[in-house]
């Protein structure tokens, strides 16, 4: 299978924090760059960070600081840690892989809510 699946999403208060995991095929996790973007009601998707097969990361200016991404390549799983939860972090989050000789795949994504 390789449409990654995403977990961990949920409802949390303002200031809080949630860890976004997500979880792609072996065969083809080791060299792609994984990423998060997010989607809020009635606007467009945006990217919240991506990292490398060589752990170079890069965040969206509206998140830097407070969400770190990471991935674990021995369980091909990518995570992002947010903290400092804002109402504005509320949306759709999806996880993405995409290396060149497969192409970009989408997970079907999760639902972060932030309440203030």
């Amino acid at each position: 299978q390789v449409q990654p699946v995403e977990s961990g999403g949920g409802l949390v208060q303002a200031g809080g924090s949630l860890r976004l995991s997500c979880t792609a095929s072996v065969s083809i996790f080791s060299f792609a760059t994984m990423g998060w973007y997010r989607q809020a009601p009635g606007k467009q998707r945006e990217l919240v960070a991506t990292i490398t097969s060589g752990d170079s990361t890069n965040y969206a200016a509206s998140v830097k600081g407070r969400f770190t991404i990471s991935r674990n390549n021995a369980k091909s799983t990518v995570y992002l840690q947010m903290n400092s939860l804002k109402p504005e972090d509320t949306g759709v989050y999806y996880c993405t892989v995409d290396r060149s000789d497969f192409g970009k795949y989408w997970g079907q994504g999760t639902q972060v809510t932030v309440s203030s």
